[in-house]
C-alpha cells in the first residue's frame, strides 16, 4: 500500500469512528433506572435507529464528573436538585420531572416487622440498618427525610439515633461497586450487612425477585417518602439528546416505567 492510500484509509476509519460515535446518544443515569430505562433505550433505537449508550451510578456521583466536564446528551437522575445544579452551571437545559419512585423498605426474612412496627424496630440496637451515602446517592438523602419524619413524630432523639446508627452501604464514592447482575441492595440483606434496608420500592420488587426469601415493606404514611427524578438534556440547546429525553416523556416511555413499579410524570 502507498503511503498516499494508507492516509487515506487511516482518514476514511477515523471519519467511520466519528460518525458512529455521533450516532450514540449517551445517557448518565441513576442505577435505579437500569431496567426500565435499558428497555425504553432499547425502544428508542427500534423506533429511531439511534443507539443509546448508558452509564448508570449515584446520582450524585454522576452530576459531579458532568459537572467536571465528561461528556453526556441526557441526565437522567432519582432527584431533581442534581440536574438542576447542571442547568444553573450553564450545562444543561430545563429539568423535566419524567418519573416517580417511593421508599420501602427490604427486609431480612430473620426480621418480623409490620409497616406500623416499622419505626420501633428500627430503632432496636440489634437491627442493622442500612441506607445509601446522602448527597452522593439521592436514596441516602431520602432516607434521612424517613428519619426527620421519624423525630418529628417520635421526638427528635428518635430522628438523630435513626440517622446515627444508619450504615451508609452503597452509592458513596468508596462504596464497592455493585455487582454487574444482581440487585446489591438484595445482596447486602441477603448476606447479613444489613437487616432492612430502606432503598426505592422499586429496587426492593427487583431484589424480592431475585431473592424470595427477603421481604419488601411499604413505610406507613407517616413516614412516606416519594422521589420526583428529573433529566435534562446536554447542552442547553442544539444538542442531540432532546429526542431521547422526548421519547422518556412519551406515553410508551412512561409505560416501560409503569411496568417496572415507577410512577407516571406529571401532566
Amino acid at each position: 500500500m502507498t503511503r498516499q492510500r494508507f492516509l487515506l484509509a487511516v482518514a476514511g476509519l477515523a471519519m467511520s469512528t466519528l460518525v458512529s460515535a455521533q450516532e450514540h446518544v449517551r445517557v448518565f443515569a441513576a442505577g435505579s433506572l437500569r431496567a426500565a430505562l435499558t428497555e425504553a433505550g432499547a425502544a428508542f433505537k427500534a423506533k429511531t435507529g439511534t443507539d443509546v449508550a448508558f452509564t448508570f451510578g449515584a446520582s450524585g456521583l454522576l452530576r459531579d464528573r458532568l459537572a467536571k466536564g465528561e461528556a453526556a446528551d441526557v441526565f437522567a437522575s432519582a432527584n431533581v436538585e442534581h440536574p438542576a445544579a447542571l442547568a444553573k452551571l450553564g450545562l444543561a437545559g430545563a429539568v423535566r420531572v419524567f418519573t416517580r419512585n417511593e421508599l420501602c423498605a427490604l427486609v431480612s426474612p430473620k426480621v418480623s416487622v409490620l409497616p406500623e412496627t416499622l419505626l420501633k424496630v428500627m430503632q432496636d440496637p440489634a437491627i442493622k440498618l442500612g441506607i445509601s451515602t446522602p448527597r452522593a446517592d439521592p436514596s441516602g438523602d431520602y432516607a434521612m427525610q424517613v428519619f426527620d419524619k421519624a423525630g418529628a413524630l417520635a421526638g427528635k432523639p428518635v430522628g438523630d439515633a435513626l440517622r446515627a446508627k444508619a450504615l451508609q452501604l452503597t452509592g458513596g464514592p468508596n462504596s464497592p461497586p455493585p455487582p454487574p447482575d444482581r440487585s446489591v441492595y438484595g445482596e447486602l440483606v441477603a448476606t447479613g450487612k444489613a437487616d432492612i434496608f430502606l432503598t426505592y420500592c422499586t429496587n426492593a420488587t427487583l431484589a424480592v425477585r431475585e431473592t424470595p426469601v427477603l421481604k419488601k415493606l411499604a413505610l406507613p404514611a407517616e413516614l412516606a417518602v416519594g422521589a420526583d427524578y428529573g433529566l435534562v438534556a446536554m447542552p442547553p440547546a442544539g444538542g442531540k439528546g432532546e429526542p431521547f429525553a422526548a421519547f422518556l416523556l412519551s406515553a410508551e416511555s412512561q409505560a416501560v416505567f409503569a411496568r417496572f413499579g415507577f410512577g407516571l410524570a406529571p401532566k
